[in-house]
């Protein structure tokens, strides 16, 4: 329908109809900036809403709610949603804009008014009412603009063409990204070591060098090799009395306990003592067995860095290691797994009894069971020519074992390099101590 014909339509008279198109662009202009502001504020309050608030959108009954929580599951198509919605706002207004800035203005405008009025002007207006201001507004009223503008998007979202361009923007980016991402350099753990001799300097404090060397090589070790093997492990029977529990409880003073049922393969939680803290008055009849917590299993390879992450989300500081067919190996807790980092840590409920004692700089008595790589810290050695020739063993029992074939009698003797290692204490099942000597390189062995 022409002009003419409207003024007609609406009895208005040719002054009048010269005034409509100008009107109905300035509705239309202040309908887009609207528009403009809504969608450019929606970006922040989607982007900017806590896990608490996308928590309350996820148990709410709104039909809003549950649009809201679909979109944030598509973080990268919502924001190209936007984004493109955004761009076609703006440019249908700066297009409206113009067309009214020429009809307003007199044709023999100069140049540097035209350029004030359709660039500066327009770009203030939506600069000012399409971005800062909703944007502002959003950041602190999220929720309710995600509720306002989430079926809107969502419809936009859906409708050609800005289905196709979202799809397009979406894989588009992804191509970049990929194209962008640097090559990894894998980096071996020596050269890590040496670099981070390098940065800490030849004059640093010997215990900060051992920490940073412990850090860098924290990712190597697994669960199996700083666990306390389930010999050495106190453990309840639930059939246990409530009274054998408490004694028990008292004599070891540990934090938390293991619970298994019939054999320690057979593991059904694990007991906090803090929580028999309040029954201690109890008959021999209560039912701590209620008590239990449930019990974290890991395997015997996982990596103790990964070990530790798990410890952190979970907030478990035992866990239960389990070999490949299902059985009780040890356990391993979060104390045991610091200690690769920053060396032992005592309390006033660890025992003094330590597991070697040092005769001079060559000769060292180690228990049995003590730890491979608690040896590697003693002696101060990398291990790597340790770590090569064992097999499955962990232990310098069993380290001794695997190179000699055959579980050793008192008095037998072990040579492994420059190392030599004399028993001397065993049983028909296992070797209980051992003497270990370094034997001095000559020169030209070197």
């Amino acid at each position: 329908m022409d002009i003419p014909l409207l003024a007609t339509f609406l009895q208005i008279g040719p002054a009048e109809s010269s005034l409509l198109p100008l009107i109905v662009s300035g509705v239309v202009l202040i309908v887009m900036l609207i528009m403009s502001a809504l969608v450019s504020g929606s970006e922040v309050a989607f982007f900017s809403l806590s896990p608490a608030e996308v928590e309350d959108l996820e148990t709410s009954q709104n039909k809003s709610a549950s649009v809201v929580v679909n979109l944030l599951d598509k973080p990268k198509a919502l924001l190209a949603t936007i984004l493109i919605a955004n761009n076609f706002i703006n440019v249908a207004i700066i297009i409206v804009s113009t067309y009214l800035s020429t009809q307003i203005f007199p044709d023999d405008l100069s140049a540097t008014a035209e350029f004030l009025i359709n660039v500066v002007a327009i770009t203030f207006l939506l600069l000012l009412f399409g971005e800062v201001i909703p944007k502002i507004y959003a950041t602190k009223h999220g929720m309710q603009m995600s509720l306002l503008m989430a079926k809107p998007l969502s419809v936009i979202g859906r409708m050609p063409p800005f289905s196709w361009l979202k799809i397009g923007l979406v894989k588009g980016t992804s191509v970049i990204s990929n194209l962008g991402k640097i090559k990894s350099h894998n980096v071996s753990t020596d050269e890590l070591t040496q670099a981070v001799e390098l940065t800490i300097g030849e004059n640093a404090d010997e215990q900060d060098k051992k920490i940073w060397q412990d850090i860098v090589r924290f990712g190597e070790k697994d669960v199996k090799q700083i666990m306390k093997p389930r010999v050495d492990v106190e453990a309840l029977d639930v059939s246990f009395s409530y009274t054998e529990v408490y004694e028990k409880v008292a004599k070891n003073k540990y934090s938390r306990i293991p619970v298994y049922r019939d054999s320690f393969d057979k593991i059904e939680g694990i007991l906090f003592i803090k929580d028999l803290l309040p029954y201690l008055d109890e008959i021999e009849g209560f039912e701590w067995q209620k008590l239990t917590r449930e019990a974290f299993f890991v395997p015997e390879n996982k990596k103790i860095d990964d070990l530790m992450n798990d410890f952190q989300e979970l907030k478990m500081h035992m866990a239960i290691v389990v070999d490949e067919y299902g059985g009780t190996s040890g356990i391993v807790t979060l104390e045991d797994v610091l200690e690769e980092i920053v060396g032992d840590i005592s309390d006033e409920f660890d025992d003094d009894d330590l597991e070697y004692s040092k005769l001079d700089d060559f000769n060292y008595i180690f228990e049995g069971k003590i730890a491979l790589v608690d040896i590697y810290k003693i002696l101060e050695i990398d291990g790597s020519e340790f770590e090569e020739a064992k097999s499955e063993s962990d232990t310098l029992a069993g380290f001794v074992i695997e190179q000699a074939g055959k579980i050793l009698k008192k008095g037998e003797r072990v040579k492994f390099l420059n190392y030599s290692f004399q028993i001397e204490a065993a049983d028909t099942r296992k070797v209980k101590r051992i003497k270990m000597t370094i034997n001095k390189i000559e020169e030209d062995e070197k």
